[in-house]
């Protein structure tokens, strides 16, 4: 898909008007709860549904794509050796013999060469700064399994626009149920509405599930700060695309038959994972590719995704996917039916 070639975008192109009481600060009470709406990608007809219904959505044949990366609980606290002064560390990405790139809060108190203690079990030192305003720091784990000791000190890593401290019942909800190899910091939400029965009933279907790995990080959530949107540099996370299901996808794609992909994350990894000119390949590595209109589409025919903030990387690449107008039209309905925004909000099929 190919659209919104006329001009140049910029990033007040993609704001709008959302009210606070649609950002969803909890989950709905079943994952399969939420609203869903069906949005043609050419048109921009919208339906409105529950996503319970989502299997009556897809087809037989019909290729669905799963991140199952798994979060883990990347936030911790810590205090200056020999000091009262409580640091936050935000655990980016592990960076080899005990190495973690970190985010900082505050920032102008953390400098190379401060020890942050989190608990007697664990500290850290800090060894460098990044580019982008965090710190390198070498964890000291004093013996024990440095995720086990996460796992006893480390808290849930909540969006910053659900305000409130994260609870037992988020450890849950905030992760998916096929999560499976652990490295994101965030959760891929399109994929939190599906139950094990949906995807159970989606296979009784003929639905094939395949999988991919992309760990969520910064890269995903770093708010865009330049007018101009080509300017923007997304961070680099980690995917992987195995071979089973390059090999589906190819296979379904001479066949005629559909890919969908499950959430952003989903759809970043599989056209990072595209050779030129147009060939898909098993493979991991590090990605940053940043897609906003106009972009072609090389893998996916759909995408199941939450509704994503004003003026961010996620909602212009939705919008790559159909177009700026229609999908803002779509968020616009959506809003007017008080449909609940962000992680724990409803969900999407644009198709």
């Amino acid at each position: 898909m190919l659209f919104d070639r006329a001009k140049a975008l910029t990033l007040s192109d993609f704001d709008y008007e959302l009210p606070d009481e649609l950002i969803a600060q909890h989950p709905a009470a079943k994952r399969d709860g939420s609203k869903l709406l069906l949005m043609d990608a050419q048109s921009g007809e919208v339906e409105h549904s529950k996503f319970s219904n989502i299997v009556s959505a897809l087809k037989k044949g019909d290729v669905l794509v799963l991140n199952n990366t798994k979060v883990f609980p990347s936030r911790l606290f810590a205090h200056k050796d020999k000091t009262d002064t409580e640091i936050e560390l935000f655990l980016l990405r592990e960076l080899g013999n005990n190495l973690w790139e970190t985010l900082v809060k505050p920032a102008r108190k953390v400098r190379v060469g401060n020890k942050l203690v989190i608990d007697d079990k664990i500290t850290c030192d800090v060894v460098d700064n990044t580019v982008s305003g965090g710190r390198v720091v070498r964890f000291d784990k004093n013996g024990g399994d440095f995720f086990s000791i996460l796992d006893e000190v480390g808290h849930w890593p909540l969006p910053p626009y659900i305000n409130r401290e994260a609870d037992a019942a988020d450890k849950k909800r905030y992760q998916t149920v096929y999560a499976e190899h652990r490295g994101a910091v965030a959760a891929p939400t399109a994929g939190l509405h599906f139950t094990e029965s949906l995807l159970k009933k989606a296979v009784a279907k003929g639905v094939e599930i395949h999988t991919v790995i992309l760990h969520v990080g910064l890269g995903t959530f770093r708010p865009v700060n330049v007018e101009d949107i080509t300017k923007h540099q997304m961070d680099a996370e980690y995917f992987n695309v195995p071979e089973e299901t390059v090999a589906a996808i190819k296979k379904a794609k001479t066949e005629g038959r559909r890919i969908i992909g499950v959430g952003t994350t989903v759809v970043r990894a599989l056209e990072s994972a595209v050779m030129y000119p147009r060939e898909l390949e098993a493979g991991d590595g590090w990605t940053n590719k940043f897609i906003y209109p106009p972009y072609e589409f090389r893998v996916v025919d759909g995408m199941i995704t939450n509704f994503h903030q004003p003026k961010s990387t996620l909602l212009m690449l939705v919008s790559a996917f159909s177009s700026r107008e229609k999908i803002l039209k779509a968020y616009k309905s959506a809003v007017e039916n008080d449909y609940r925004f962000f992680s724990y909000g409803d969900a999407m099929f644009i198709r």
